[in-house]
């Protein structure tokens, strides 16, 4: 397992192809579209797939869309020869002059600060995505969703799984449900192949659940036990997954719950980093028997497994944090139960 000792090493870790990505990639015709390109997993995603055309010996242009506040993260992207574009997706005129492509990724959204300003947080998560199902009726979509539609299940349950009735919990959530159903609307009327990827919880280990929890344990914070449970999946793996995507949307949607296999507990994740960091534990909150948990078996039988295992994953998490390694400060808030974020 390669050293991750800096910001470089990791973002060129996730923006690395995998055989699998490659092979997938010779299959899939035309440009590639990102939108919402500038967020957390966006920029890794935009030079997996773009290292993955240069490996296959193709030529298809790859497109990241963004308001791109960061004018490092533009250069940066198109070193590795992916086009940027400034674009406010609200602006149904700006969206109307971005190049057609046949192959979409939509990853814009809105989460954190939703309780403050519902009115932006469904603006963001069902308006946006109705301007952008119309642009691009005639592309094949993989709209990134969430887990948080489910509903908290008994951890014993093994997860929810995609046949599931959504019972989302909060207004974030029946937002992000919204968001599925303007995409499902216009797969249904207009024929528009979509997938819709319902992913919990990503780590690049400068955010996730995982780092959240070993960031507290190495301060000598408490640890929160009442969401006592939670599924996870290393960002890497997780946009080879998108990208790999394209080539299962349908219509109707197909409905993915993208994680890995294991569910994890808080208390088992907490009591390995106070080892690992040689730590006394502190916990809190009122351990419950109910979690936010996806089964993403279907995934794993269309797509195989994950190559990054928990247990590297969790190597790589206590080694960052216990070097300083920078953190983007967005916590998961995967202790939340009522869905106010």
């Amino acid at each position: 397992m390669k050293s991750i000792d800096s910001v470089a090493d990791l973002e060129d870790v996730l923006a690395t192809p995998s055989a699998r990505d490659v092979d997938a990639i010779r299959r899939i015709e035309g440009d590639f579209i990102i939108l919402g390109a500038g967020g957390k997993m966006g920029p890794s995603l935009a030079r997996r797939i773009k290292r993955a055309l240069v490996t296959a010996g193709m030529r298809s242009r790859v497109f990241a869309v963004s308001r791109f506040s960061s004018s490092g993260l533009v250069q940066d992207l198109k070193r590795e020869g992916v086009e940027t574009i400034s674009c406010d997706l609200v602006d149904r005129e700006q969206l109307g002059r971005l190049p057609d492509c046949p192959n979409v990724l939509f990853l814009s959204g809105r989460k954190f600060g939703s309780t403050d300003r519902p009115d932006l947080t469904w603006l963001a998560n069902t308006i946006v995505p109705h301007h952008v199902a119309q642009r691009f009726r005639n592309s094949r979509i993989v709209a990134f969703s969430t887990g948080n539609v489910y509903p908290l299940v008994n951890v014993e349950s093994g997860g929810s799984v995609e046949t599931d009735v959504p019972d989302p919990v909060g207004e974030y959530a029946q937002s992000c449900l919204g968001r599925e159903r303007i995409f499902e609307y216009h797969s249904r009327e207009y024929g528009t192949p979509c997938l819709l990827f319902r992913l919990n919880y990503a780590v690049d280990l400068r955010y996730g659940v995982l780092v959240d929890i070993a960031r507290k344990v190495y301060q000598a914070e408490p640890v929160d036990l009442t969401v006592p449970a939670f599924n996870v999946i290393w960002q890497g793996d997780a946009n080879s997954y998108a990208l790999r995507c394209l080539a299962h949307c349908a219509s109707p949607p197909q409905v993915l719950n993208v994680t890995g296999p294991e569910i994890v507990r808080v208390r088992w994740a907490a009591g390995y980093f106070a080892r690992e960091f040689k730590r006394e534990l502190h916990l809190t909150g009122e351990e419950s028997e109910r979690a936010l948990l996806s089964n993403a078996s279907l995934s794993r039988s269309l797509l195989g497994n994950p190559e990054i295992s928990l247990d590297e994953l969790m190597q790589r998490v206590a080694h960052w944090v216990a070097i300083g390694g920078e953190t983007l400060n967005k916590p998961t808030r995967f202790e939340v139960a009522d869905g106010k974020f």
